[in-house]
């Protein structure tokens, strides 16, 4: 449950380093935009790629990917490798490892929501509805599981019917009311940049 070899496999798969390689080798041919296609086409999609079952990885873990990111964002912009990498990652609007995994399960939650997920995703949000009229009733709002059904007190917040209601309750009613997948997306990213890391 610790992902550990999960991530790993994903830090030393052959191509993941051959795909940075090559694109270094090439990187003094290509403007810095062709560059980007290239990395988000080979690394930056390896790194998304069933990224919402890494929530809760200890710090430890999420940064070996986080490493990755970085060594591809360096490739992009050509800084030197002791720069600070959050600026350089802002700069190129790029969500770090652990916001990009927040940003999944949130925009999965928001599409179950809005029933563009598959039924089996639709089946685990559940809609918070008050028993009594409050100010709040008229936010959309999730319930959370019962800790009955949080098999484990370690592993269990991390299933994504735990984090999702979590996750989607903090966020601000102006994002949870978005009226498309896109201005759901770009406000959210938005509100990711600005949360402390």
């Amino acid at each position: 449950m610790t992902m550990a070899k999960h991530v790993n496999s994903i830090c030393k798969s052959a191509s993941l380093s051959f795909a940075l390689y090559k694109i270094g080798r090439l990187r003094s041919f290509l403007d810095q935009p062709s560059t980007e296609k290239l990395v988000h086409a080979f690394i930056t999609s390896r790194l998304d790629n069933c990224n919402s079952l890494l929530y809760g990885l200890p710090i430890s873990e999420v940064d070996k990917l986080q490493r990755i990111q970085n060594a591809a964002a360096r490739l992009v912009t050509r800084v030197k490798g002791r720069c600070h990498m959050k600026p350089v990652l802002r700069q190129l609007h790029w969500l770090p490892v652990k916001k990009r995994i927040i940003f999944k399960i949130l925009l999965i939650t928001f599409k179950a929501i809005h029933g563009l997920a598959p039924d089996y995703i639709k089946e685990i949000i559940v809609i918070r509805k008050p028993t009594r009229l409050l100010r709040s009733s008229s936010e959309l709002l999730l319930q959370p599981p019962p800790t009955i059904a949080l098999k484990t007190a370690s592993y269990g917040y991390r299933s994504f019917s735990s984090a999702a209601p979590s996750l989607w309750n903090q966020l601000p009613s102006f994002i949870r009311s978005s009226q498309s997948v896109d201005q759901f997306k770009t406000s959210l990213k938005t509100h990711l940049f600005t949360l402390p890391d």
